[in-house]
């Protein structure tokens, strides 16, 4: 049982604030090297790709002004276009202006290790003070992911692993539930991989169109030494991560405190999972390459994304 004492211990204990420079961004990206690459390209083996993301819905998750202009010549301001422009009036166009808030828990995001601090700190010891509200995060932001994430996915069912449908609301997955996984499937997570856990709840999402709420499946914080010692690059959930409620009064998200703040472990939040699980489950392949590619964001805590596994 992990008391709340060994979870505030493990802001000590599974710190990798410096291990890569004082000045690194990256954190547990770092795990992805040329050959880790190199070795999820070997992962397609069926040339079958599958998005992890939900859709965005409008309205609701989006705000969005939508202007259709039916002929461009007709547009406000045509008259000062070059006059090949405007005197073309056969050719149209549709352009958006959107809004959203990506962060919570219904949308698919990457969350950068400048999302959450704690004791006013973020990753490698830095102070929440670098977070402007004009210029945005002078640390740790998704932009230290602009060359994208690329790596081995592994895919573990804790769900099929328990043999339900999805995990109730509350239910946390520990080590043993991983590992059984891993057994079950014939995978073992290594350095360098992301790792996206099935609790089901995309499936309770498809059926019941209900999204949103405080309680959730999810890694309970015993899994952190495990994503430490195996050098997991990157994790994601088909819900926001953290198992809610925690068990733990003075650490409500440790999943999300201790692997961000302290690990620089960066956050795949709310992926749907479903087809990627369905097409593992059809080619009997629990493995594959996984792209993760944030908007270059500056200052940004996050992006929204849709992560592609190809098998």
């Amino acid at each position: 049982m992990t008391t709340q004492d060994d979870v505030l211990g493990y802001f000590e204990t599974l710190s990798n604030w410096g291990r890569w420079g004082a000045d690194d961004e990256r954190g547990t990206l770092n795990h992805i090297t040329d050959a880790v690459r190199l070795a999820a390209a070997r992962a397609v083996r069926h040339g079958r790709s599958v998005s992890c993301g939900w859709e965005v819905a409008v309205p609701g998750e989006m705000e969005r002004s939508t202007t259709s202009c039916p002929r461009a010549a007709d547009m406000p301001g045509a008259e000062s276009m070059p006059a090949a422009f405007h005197a073309d009036r056969r050719w149209g166009f549709s352009s958006e202006r959107l809004g959203m808030t990506f962060h919570g828990n219904t949308v698919t995001h990457l969350d950068s290790p400048c999302h959450l601090f704690w004791d006013g700190t973020m990753y490698n010891g830095r102070s929440h003070a670098l977070v402007d509200a004009a210029t945005g995060s002078a640390w740790a932001a998704v932009t230290a992911a602009a060359d994208g994430i690329v790596t081995r996915g592994v895919l573990l069912d804790v769900a099929a692993v328990r043999g339900v449908p999805w995990l109730e609301p509350g239910e946390g997955v520990v080590p043993g539930d991983l590992e059984e996984a891993e057994r079950r499937q014939g995978v073992r997570v290594g350095p360098g991989d992301a790792v996206l856990l099935r609790t089901g709840h995309g499936r309770f999402r498809h059926e019941s169109g209900a999204g949103g709420g405080f309680t959730y499946a999810g890694w309970h914080a015993s899994c952190l030494p495990w994503l430490r010692e195996r050098e997991v690059a990157l994790i994601g959930a088909d819900t926001p991560q953290d198992v809610q409620p925690s068990g733990y009064d003075a650490v409500l998200m440790p999943v999300h405190a201790v692997g961000l703040v302290a690990m620089g472990l960066w956050l795949l939040d709310n992926c749907d999972l479903e087809a990627c699980a369905a097409t593992a489950s059809d080619l009997g392949q629990w493995d594959f390459q996984l792209a993760v590619a944030p908007v270059r964001l500056a200052g940004t805590s996050g992006s929204p994304v849709n992560p592609i596994a190809t098998f």
